[in-house]
């Protein structure tokens, strides 16, 4: 067993290592240091799974949100591309089927000459009229227009009906058609022409 030192020559030592001629001790003040840093420093907590489960669904949520919204503009392009090229297709002609309308009516006002007339018309140029008229109005159902043929006595409907003149007439009542200058013409569901029309003013009698 080692001989306890004595006060003497503890502070002998102590001084030479002030003097640095005593070996250094065995605990280095770095190395105290290091360990002493090490054992204070803050440990990172890494993410809890909880939380990493919470972000997946969120991420989850956000792409899921923005497929849905992806789908539904697809379908509203594809329904306004069906919407236009039924359009195109129903009333893509209407330009050229109003110019075709005075054709109509010169034929109309020609088969109505003839009949009307009491001199003698060419039976055959008659008859060519009669079926230039009946191919013009097949060419139009073809493409759907379909005519507005009002009669003397209906109701004027504005829908259909343009008033071109009125008139008091005995025995009519107010709004009676008295008079159908023009045929009118529907393509499809849409008004291509209204009739022409001359209503009575006189009221109910």
């Amino acid at each position: 067993m080692a001989k306890p030192k004595s006060e003497q020559e503890f502070m002998d030592e102590v001084a030479a290592e002030l003097r640095g001629d005593a070996e250094p001790s065995d605990v280095q003040p770095d190395e105290y240091d290091a360990a002493e840093d090490e054992a204070i420093e803050p440990e990172t907590q890494p993410q809890s799974g909880s939380d990493e489960l919470e972000a997946l669904r969120a991420e989850r949520d956000e792409m899921k949100d923005r497929f849905v919204r992806a789908l539904a503009e697809a379908e509203n392009v594809r329904k306004r591309a069906d919407r236009d090229r039924r359009e195109a297709e129903h009333y893509g002609g209407s330009k050229l089927a109003r110019d075709m309308l005075p054709v109509y009516d010169n034929l109309e006002r020609a088969l109505q000459t003839a009949n009307e007339e009491s001199r003698e018309v060419s039976k055959a140029l008659l008859e060519g009229v009669e079926l230039t008229m009946k191919e013009l109005v097949n060419v139009f159902k073809k493409h759907g227009i379909e005519p507005v043929q009002p009669e003397v006595g209906d109701k004027f409907d504005p829908q259909y009906h343009q008033a071109m003149f009125e008139a008091p007439v005995p025995n009519t009542t107010a709004g009676e058609i008295i008079q159908v200058a023009a045929t009118g013409f529907m393509l499809h569901d849409r008004l291509l022409r209204p009739a022409q029309v001359g209503v009575s003013s006189t009221p109910a009698s």
